[in-house]
């Protein structure tokens, strides 16, 4: 199931990320007569006037929430005149989604196998393009009081873990994980997305569970981050990309050269992704 999150509270730290950066962009994608009135439709960009306007909707993967957030607030900034909404949750189900219809301008997957689900059925304007990478860590209690300290610790039969669903991408790398150390990990449950399934720690609903290092890092002091060297088995990567019947196609391809750009780049580094 996908969650809908508008807006997160930006740290004093992310507010000026990328500032110059991002006015440079701004000035590119604006080149035209910056007065021009915008374009009858709402969910429209003016492009004939050289201005973008009007709404992009993005459907992304539940752990760029943070980040995504961040930088459409900047989007919005550099672009008056547009707003940005999300749609964010399992790729998978945002797969789905946009495969069945849901107007959207933009897809940011999680793995490449979910977003092959999108390109598949022509549903994408161009090939999507890998902006970050992304490695699974294990999220415990503060203070770590299970004493978690590798990958195997979770086969424990007293410790409650919990896992993202098979189907969607952090729960396809853990597979992959426990199938390559042939480890046996009997989780409490299976979440639709990771968001999901860090939830249920920062709950104190499970003790540990298998989450991308991004999210743990979002996450700050609510859990504590365990790395383990498997997690390099697992590397997943994500891609971007313009949706063939996207509303308001020129307002995307702004937002998504914002995500690859440097100052997109910093926000995303400093979220905790890698380069790819």
């Amino acid at each position: 199931m996908t969650r809908t999150a508008r807006r997160t509270r930006r740290t004093a730290r992310r507010a000026g990320v990328g500032a110059a950066a991002l006015l440079a962009l701004s000035a590119c994608s604006s080149s035209g007569d910056s007065s021009a009135a915008d374009a009858d439709s709402p969910r429209s960009g003016s492009a004939s006037a050289g201005r973008l306007s009007g709404t992009v909707t993005v459907f992304a993967a539940a752990s760029l929430t943070e980040s995504f957030t961040t930088l459409g607030e900047e989007f919005e900034k550099a672009h008056p005149g547009t707003e940005v909404t999300f749609n964010f949750g399992g790729s998978d189900s945002l797969a789905a989604g946009i495969n069945s219809g849901a107007p959207a301008d933009v897809f940011a997957a999680a793995s490449t196998t979910t977003m092959k689900l999108v390109t598949d059925t022509g549903a994408t304007s161009g090939e999507p393009v890998t902006f970050v990478r992304n490695r699974l860590e294990i999220a415990t209690l503060p203070g770590n009081p299970d004493k978690v300290a590798a990958l195997e610790d979770l086969a424990g039969p007293d410790l409650k873990v919990v896992l993202c669903d098979k189907e969607v991408p952090c729960g396809a790398a853990t597979q992959k994980i426990l199938e390559a150390t042939g480890l046996k990990v009997t989780p409490v449950s299976y979440e639709q997305d990771v968001k999901g399934a860090l939830t249920k720690v920062e709950l104190k609903e499970a003790d540990a569970a298998l989450v991308y290092k991004t999210d743990v890092h979002a996450a700050g002091d609510k859990v504590e981050g365990v790395e383990f060297p498997e997690a390099s088995e697992a590397v997943n990567d994500y891609p971007i990309a313009l949706l063939r019947d996207a509303p308001n196609a020129d307002a995307a391809k702004a937002f998504i050269d914002l995500v690859r750009s440097e100052a997109g780049r910093e926000v995303l580094s400093g979220a905790g992704f890698l380069t790819p």
